[in-house]
């Protein structure tokens, strides 16, 4: 990894992935790091950053659209009974430190502020691994712990009443293709079918790539995942999804996703294989 600004991740000595540490932003995209381009070993992107559709859309990184009221998602807040509307409401992640840095990793440190207060501070561990010489595998693990002298409350725009919005946390915003990706998990395929349910992995399948995301801990996995495809490719998970998560005074929040990054189009055969591969039991 080199640069101070932009870190570069690498397996076997090839750049995979390069992380924005410090992005110049308007604040109502919600300023954050965030991994972009993201591209598989033979060098296909698989990630967008600020598309037109969604400029607050960065890459790979961790948003949420509501704590206490604050969006660290970017773009217009979901009010209840009046819908996506423009709010100066917005939070930022800065980066202050990285613990650790390799060619194939990091460990950052990160405070989640807005309103002039700081609410979370993140540990977030990134790690690329080399699976095959097709696949690699992103690990990415954010631990957010409340510093504030109250408990905060994580919604999404479902909880606010916008039903099958249920987005918030680990967040993909993949590359967009002339047709839309195809999308399955172990006996499940289509977007109406898997969004919103639980899954151990979900894959992503565009014209000649292959995301496959796995929740590496108990926790993480029963988050619902969050898919669309057809407005746009994306997959993220479900911090809120029926309810308001409330994190503790002192408490800690922590999910880990590992995600496949592949040449060519995987079957679900050969999405479980390189998962059991990614993640350590």
């Amino acid at each position: 990894m080199t640069g101070t600004d932009s870190p570069v991740l690498r397996v076997a000595g090839r750049p995979v992935a390069r992380y924005v540490v410090r992005p110049e932003l308007p604040a109502r995209l919600s300023p954050r790091p965030y991994l972009h381009p993201v591209t598989t070993l033979a060098g296909t992107a698989v990630t967008e950053s600020a598309p037109a559709d969604h400029p607050h859309h960065l890459g790979v990184g961790v948003a949420v659209p509501d704590v206490e009221g604050h969006n660290f998602w970017g773009g217009r807040t979901y009010v209840r009974d009046q819908g996506p509307t423009e709010l100066d409401n917005h939070g930022t992640q800065r980066h202050t430190a990285f613990p650790l840095r390799d060619p194939d990793g990091f460990v950052e440190e990160l405070r989640w502020a807005a309103a002039g207060a700081e609410l979370f501070r993140e540990r977030r561990t990134v790690a690329a691994t080399g699976l095959t010489d097709r696949a690699w595998a992103l690990d990415l693990t954010f631990s957010l712990t409340n510093v504030t002298a109250g408990a905060l409350s994580i919604g999404s725009p479902a909880t606010n009443g916008r039903p099958g919005a249920a987005y918030g946390g680990f967040f993909w915003r993949a590359r967009k293709e002339a047709t839309a990706p195809d999308v399955f998990t172990a006996g499940r395929a289509g977007e109406r079918q898997v969004h919103g349910t639980a899954a151990d992995w979900l894959a992503l399948v565009g014209s000649t790539w292959s995301l496959v995301f796995a929740g590496a801990t108990g926790r993480t996995r029963r988050d619902p995942w969050f898919v669309r495809t057809e407005e746009y490719p994306g997959v993220g998970s479900s911090l809120a999804h029926d309810a308001r998560l409330t994190v503790g005074p002192g408490d800690t929040l922590v999910r880990r996703i590992v995600t496949v990054v592949a040449d060519g189009r995987l079957d679900e055969q050969g999405a479980a294989a390189l998962v059991r591969k990614a993640v350590s039991p």
